[in-house]
């Protein structure tokens, strides 16, 4: 059964990566597999003689099983529960993203941003990409400068090649704090790292990750010259800038909400976007009426609510479902786990933490950093803890599916797994390696 698992997910991943080869959405083998996966559990769950539990983040065995097919409910349960809380708090930021852009939001950080040349650009998205990931997170980031970018830069293929660099310092950014990506914050509420240490320990690393790709694309063809602006006659909305300051701070005060009131991200999310919606409304002077169809112009019609969340990026949904849930088949039969006990019997600390970050371009990060958890002893903010922040953070750029700001950008502007590989993996390896060897040498 490990055997036909993890064949199932190598195959499955061949797919992915081959998406415009087999002209298949790469959606729909992430989905075959995860499906395939966790049936093969089904089938042949009497014979599981060990299990990850993700409580306790331990290989439990023999009488600790007990129940195995109510084991195997309660494991599928909590994962789905976890990537649930993920998709929930993703379609939420992009149903505030959509609204920002009905509104026609973006449109006042367009105006600021005067520069025709693209090297210039590639530096100002990059450092908006890096400390605004920070105070969110690294997927909303992605999902409002790749938006803001679609007002800028009108080819698609230049578009890609910022998106690139996007994802690279959304990642990089995300990493220095406890609300700036997941694995930081799993390490952060597991009582394995502190916001101060984070910020000292990770800040220049993280730092290092974009900066120095971005002295390598002073050198690139791509950002020679300038770019073409879309030319528009098109007034901008009253309330443009209102809505985009609001809808900003109504993502900012997700991370405010879950401190004061330790619930998932993904309530506060909803709590935002519904005050968010309801205001959004008022200023279209709209009735809410929650119902699809109409003229858009018309009173009753369809609000800026129903066209934002008629707009959001299924297909990516799915196919990060497909993805998250498939690791975690993987993850629940122990594989995960063993491979990084076997690994480390083997290679120093840091060495194995330094793989494990590249790893994570390929194997999603969150179970990584769940099994890290267990397999690591250290005290609180022992430099061990925020090496593997760093690198679990940041080693998902290498792949465009290594991360979830990969998978968003990835899906809205249809860059290809063997574009991101040829074009901006090296850029993003070349990155996290300088990361590394800074934080390493300060150890």
């Amino acid at each position: 059964m490990e055997v036909f698992v993890v064949l199932t997910f190598i195959l499955g991943y061949v797919a992915i990566t081959m998406e415009h080869s087999l002209k298949i959405d790469k959606l729909i083998p992430a989905l075959l597999m995860m499906a395939l996966c966790w049936t093969a559990i089904a089938f042949n769950i009497q014979d599981v003689t060990t299990w990850f539990n993700p409580q306790s983040a331990k290989l439990i065995t023999g009488p600790e099983l007990g129940n195995k097919h109510h084991l195997l409910e309660e494991t599928l349960l909590h994962h789905f529960g976890k990537t649930a809380e993920i998709l929930i708090f993703l379609m939420g930021a992009m149903a505030i993203v959509e609204m920002i852009d009905h509104f026609k939001g973006f449109s006042a950080i367009k105006n600021i941003i005067k520069t025709k040349r693209k090297i210039v650009l590639i530096w100002i998205i990059s450092s908006l990409a890096f400390f605004l990931s920070s105070i969110i997170d690294n997927l909303t980031a992605t999902i409002v400068l790749i938006a803001i970018l679609r007002k800028i830069i009108t080819e698609p293929k230049d578009r890609m090649w910022f998106s690139g660099f996007i994802i690279i310092a959304a990642n990089a950014g995300g990493a220095w704090t406890p609300i700036g990506d997941v694995t930081t914050t799993m390490l952060w509420m597991a009582n394995k790292v502190t916001t101060v240490k984070l910020y000292l320990l990770l800040g220049i690393p993280s730092l290092l990750n974009i900066l120095v790709p971005l002295i390598i694309a002073f050198f690139l063809p791509a950002f020679k010259g300038e770019f073409k602006v879309e030319t528009s006659t098109e007034k901008q909305p009253k309330y443009s800038s209102f809505i985009l300051i609001l809808g900003l701070m109504s993502i900012v005060f997700v991370p405010i909400f879950k401190t004061i009131t330790h619930l998932p991200p993904y309530i506060g999310m909803m709590l935002s976007l519904a005050i968010f919606s309801c205001i959004a409304e008022i200023i279209s002077h709209r009735q809410i009426k929650l119902t699809f169809g109409g003229d858009e112009n018309a009173p009753n019609g369809q609000g800026p609510t129903l066209k934002a969340l008629s707009k959001i990026e299924i297909p990516s949904i799915l196919f990060f479902l497909g993805i998250l849930m498939t690791v975690a088949a993987m993850e629940s039969l122990g594989l995960i786990f063993a491979f990084g006990e076997n690994v480390r019997s083997f290679i120093p600390e840091y060495t194995f933490v330094t793989l494990l970050g590249i790893s994570s371009a390929i194997i999603d990060n969150v179970p990584l950093v769940a099994a890290s958890i267990g397999m690591f002893t250290n005290a609180i903010d022992a430099p061990v803890w925020h090496y593997i922040a760093y690198c679990t953070g940041t080693g998902g750029s290498i792949l465009i599916i290594g991360s979830a700001a990969g998978v968003v950008a990835m899906g809205m502007e249809k860059i290809s797994f063997g574009w991101y590989f040829k074009n901006i993996s090296l850029l993003a390896l070349i990155g996290y390696i300088s990361g590394a060897i800074f934080f390493l040498l300060n150890q």
